[in-house]
């Protein structure tokens, strides 16, 4: 058989894989992968630098597949390849990742071919992708760390990082506004490293793309300063190789490749339909296809003979010689630069060097305090000087996020200095939660920051980065009505509970400058869940940690600052960052009246469910009902805190806007009231 028979016989192995597969599961999309087998096995077996035997080593090449409903795309490629799986720990488990029989039982339960790529679920998927627009966008951040990475780890005749990034993405991920966002971003980053396919098929769901898609992508692609290539037809492999190697030769640009296709290719009477694009084709169609391909009509999972050899032949043997040389350089490397080798094997670990959380401030007692947001800029510097690849930045508030960095040497990443440790995101909130994703799958730990109001842009990638467990760190600040004078639509009501409704999001609102620190300290040593700070934009008191319980506490999602003395409490007063100030002042005015009341600092809510229940119940004692929590954010989802006989002061309504003291006043949340509400629920005056 000669190299172009063997071609296509791999090329219609995929299709009527992907065919077969989405026909049993009776869901699915088939279409596209139909059309997509000769680009995937073109870049896989003849271009990609990646060895299936080890497919976590720092030095390959990353495949993204952001439409990701062509999922039988990539659980093809992963079990021909005979890619292997390893687990949490890094640890080649000696299995494949992805066997004929998980394709079989595509989009069934613990099947590892599921309906879209999950990262954490099956080795070899580099990213989660489904959502339009998110595989593109969080490529642009392995683009950057890849800059970043060998900015600081590459030597002279040691090129440790100088791999590529390809992402397939179609109509649906270039309409996305979080697509354009990281596209615009990557043009001006001039990300060179960067090659995204767009899969030209001119279908969607709801049928041809000239019902709502016309613009000129090329143009506007140009105009984000990127390179242009197009391919007028998908089945070519030769065309699709010479445009990937133009784009392995572009300097100061990313490279958009047009590739012209027809959906479902192969599938007569659905070639140019959205049915083929979201609907099994059906069993006539089926077989119908595989006629076109010159496949036994009744074969189903068929795997020819020599089909899984040439794919040994090609993507497994350059793979492996190209994994065999960089181990050699690393080698090598860490005898010449033992202290940076050592950064490289912990970064890929997720630890932490030794001795990363020294000199990190603590704040003294003072009435006038600090702000939320000015004690974590302190954090961050401190942090980011004893962690190397500790890096991030804001979407274009860093001097009111206070996140800038600002030691010797920090600098900014920008296309001149690609080892500069802060990021200017710009406007775009969606595609920097997206890249801090990339960017922490490429194994740094990176940050973003906004206004937690605008959390909401964000939310789409925020909920990936917990469905992937990346310990990625969001800092909004602006937390609740301190902006003031700005109104309701900068003040944060409902993001404190939607954000903690979110599974494996750890969300820390802190109460004074030392808790700050305590949160820090605490989501540092997470390696497989994301964090948000909420921080205030005004000062907060820094209590007296030799009155009140240590902050420490933090680090069990809610601790007992305070109690009276003289029996149990009475009363459980509960808050969390600005608020808890507010529920001291009323303890203390409490006490003046004899009463027995509780401060409870409650930070985060998700870190104190996973505390024992013996801890839990000795921070609310289940004898004690009377309960009262205060937040300046929707009540929903205290109840679980303060019971039947509770009550919660929380918001009911949007802000307003006005000086902060008159937006307490407005709103209720002053100490009196506290005082009052205390002493109504205790039936005393």
């Amino acid at each position: 058989m000669t190299q172009d028979e063997l071609d296509q016989l791999a090329i219609n192995t995929i299709r009527t894989l992907s065919i077969d597969a989405v026909q049993q599961a009776k869901s699915g999309h088939p279409g596209t992968p139909m059309a997509l087998a000769p680009l995937v096995y073109t870049l896989w077996n003849r271009i990609l630098n990646f060895d299936p035997k080890d497919p976590i080593w720092p030095g390959r090449d990353r495949f993204v597949l952001s439409n990701g409903h062509a999922s039988m795309l990539l659980w093809s490629m992963l079990f021909l390849t005979r890619t292997q799986a390893v687990n949490a720990d890094y640890e080649n488990l000696g299995k494949p990742s992805v066997t004929l029989d998980d394709i079989r039982r595509f989009r069934q339960i613990d099947s590892k071919a599921p309906g879209h790529p999950e990262y954490h679920w099956v080795s070899g998927v580099e990213t989660t992708t489904g959502p339009l627009g998110q595989g593109i966008a969080t490529s642009v951040g392995m683009a950057i760390a890849r800059k970043w990475l060998a900015s600081r780890y590459n030597k002279p005749g040691f090129d440790l990082f100088d791999y590529n990034v390809y992402a397939i993405c179609g109509d649906g991920c270039l309409m996305e506004g979080v697509g354009s966002e990281a596209a615009s971003l990557a043009g001006h980053l001039q990300l060179d490293d960067l090659c995204w396919i767009y899969d030209n098929n001119h279908i969607t769901i709801e049928g041809k793309t000239s019902i709502t898609f016309t613009e000129d992508v090329a143009a506007r692609f140009l105009a984000y300063r990127w390179n242009v290539l197009r391919v007028g037809d998908a089945n070519d492999l030769t065309r699709i190789e010479d445009a990937l190697d133009v784009f392995r030769k572009t300097t100061d640009r990313p490279t958009l490749i047009i590739l012209d296709s027809h959906i479902g290719y192969g599938a007569p009477h659905k070639v140019d339909t959205a049915a083929a694009h979201g609907e099994p084709l059906g069993d006539d169609e089926v077989k119908l296809a595989k006629r076109a391909y010159g496949w036994p009509e009744d074969a189903k999972f068929l795997v020819p003979d020599g089909v899984m050899d040439t794919f040994d032949k090609g993507i497994g043997a350059r793979g492996a010689e190209a994994r065999r040389r960089w181990e050699t350089l690393f080698a090598d490397y860490r005898k010449q630069f033992p202290d940076l080798a050592t950064e490289i094997d912990q970064m890929q670990k997720r630890e932490l060097p030794k001795g990363w959380d020294r000199n990190l401030p603590s704040f003294k007692a003072d009435p006038k305090g600090i702000a939320g947001r000015d004690a974590s800029g302190e954090v961050l510097n401190v942090l980011a000087q004893n962690i190397p690849w500790f890096l991030g930045g804001s979407a274009d508030l860093g001097s009111s996020n206070k996140t800038t960095l600002k030691f010797a040497g920090a600098g900014d990443f920008e296309p001149g200095s690609p080892g500069g440790r802060n990021f200017h995101f710009g406007i775009r909130e969606h595609a920097m939660a997206a890249i801090v994703n990339g960017m922490s799958l490429s194994k740094l730990r990176a940050f973003g920051a906004t206004f937690f109001i605008f959390s909401d842009y964000a939310r789409p990638a925020i909920r990936l980065s917990a469905l992937m467990e990346l310990p990625t760190i969001l800092v909004f600040t602006h937390d609740a009505m301190g902006d003031g004078e700005d109104g309701p639509t900068h003040q944060p009501v409902e993001q404190l509970v939607s954000l903690r409704a979110i599974p494996g999001l750890v969300v820390l609102r802190p109460a004074d400058a030392n808790e700050v620190v305590e949160a820090y300290r605490y989501i540092l040593q997470l390696r497989h869940q994301p964090a948000v700070m909420a921080l205030s934009r005004q000062p907060l008191p820094t209590f007296d940690r030799a009155r009140y319980a240590s902050a420490a506490g933090v680090a069990r999602g809610a601790y007992v600052m305070a109690d009276a003395p003289g029996g149990p409490p009475e009363i459980i007063l509960i808050a969390s960052g600005s608020e808890v100030t507010l529920i001291v002042e009323a303890h203390e005015a409490l006490l003046a009246k004899g009463v027995r009341s509780r401060v409870v600092s409650m930070p985060s809510w998700d870190i104190f469910e996973h505390q024992p229940q013996s801890y839990r119940e000795e921070v609310l004692p289940p004898s004690v009902k009377t309960r009262l929590a205060v937040e300046q954010a929707s009540a929903l989802g205290w109840e679980r805190y303060v019971g039947d006989q509770g009550r919660v002061m929380g918001m009911k309504a949007f802000g307003a806007s006005a000086p902060l003291k008159e937006l307490q006043r407005k709103f209720g949340f002053e100490p009196d009231k506290v005082v009052a509400a205390a002493l109504e629920m205790l039936g005393r005056k």
